[in-house]
């Protein structure tokens, strides 16, 4: 059976940001994911997660101003600088907080811009950034976004991301794969998986569609989780969805025995 991590991006958000470790753990999650770190300071957060026995095993680097719609830097060449920048920056959270990788998210491809010089950019981004990660230990991430929710999304299926790891070159660059940003795109979920498992870091999960939680929608989780297990996926499944009627009411899609401990909430 996977290991499930609780995105507390997208779950717990009845509280604020740093309440919602003690919520995970008490609802028996063993470890948390979260999208940006950096509106706290790293040493509250590793508190908390000290606090509250948990593992943090995944956050993104700095995707730009997300209120006013970026979806991050990588492929923008105008904000290269801003992009290399920020990579020390979630270097340094993820060696604050025992993080072993860090995802990045590719961008929107900017208008007027020709394809030829966003995909260099990218490529050229990934690679300085892939090398900073590596004379760290840590890997970096590529996540497939799909182009319904985010129109003119740069990485938005799994084989091209593939390729572009390919080009880049660099062997501590794996996939991120979302199985909703996946099934929006592509389906074929469970060929899929076996075709690039080697080449896949992270699993994260929400049904199609609406993004809710597992069991709201058309996706067969009950099978997925099952071929995770026959191709050996060893590491966490981060669930990033939006809970449809609040997120403890949404935790009862988890098999049984899932989470090591189910510890009622006070």
């Amino acid at each position: 059976m996977p290991r499930f991590a609780a995105n507390v991006s997208m779950l717990f958000t009845e509280a604020p940001f740093l309440e919602r470790f003690e919520l995970a753990a008490r609802a028996g999650f063993a470890a948390v994911e979260c999208q940006f770190p950096y509106e706290a300071p790293a040493g509250e957060i590793r508190a908390r997660l000290d606090e509250h026995g948990l593992a943090m095993v995944l956050h993104n680097l700095p995707a730009g101003d997300w209120a006013a719609g970026d979806r991050g830097l990588a492929a923008l060449p105008h904000r290269i600088d801003e992009f290399r920048a920020g990579v020390p920056r979630a270097i340094a959270y993820a060696h604050a907080l025992g993080v072993g990788q860090l995802n990045c998210l590719a961008g929107i491809a900017p208008p007027g811009v020709d394809a030829d010089t966003v995909r260099r950019t990218l490529v050229d981004n990934l690679r300085f950034a892939a090398r900073a990660l590596a004379a760290e230990g840590l890997a970096l991430l590529v996540e497939p976004i799909n182009t319904f929710d985010v129109p003119g999304f740069v990485v938005n299926r799994t084989a091209s991301c593939v390729a572009l790891l390919d080009e880049v070159g660099e062997p501590n660059a794996f996939v991120q794969y979302d199985a909703y940003h996946a099934q929006r795109m592509e389906g074929e979920l469970a060929g899929t998986l076996a075709a690039f498992m080697p080449r896949i870091a992270h699993v994260q999960v929400a049904d199609n569609p609406s993004r809710h939680e597992p069991g709201t929608g058309e996706i067969r989780f009950e099978f997925l989780f099952a071929q995770l297990d026959r191709l050996g996926y060893p590491g966490w499944v981060g669930c990033e969805y939006r809970p449809k009627d609040g997120t403890d009411a949404g935790l009862a899609w988890l098999p049984p025995g899932a989470l090591a401990v189910r510890r009622p909430r006070r």
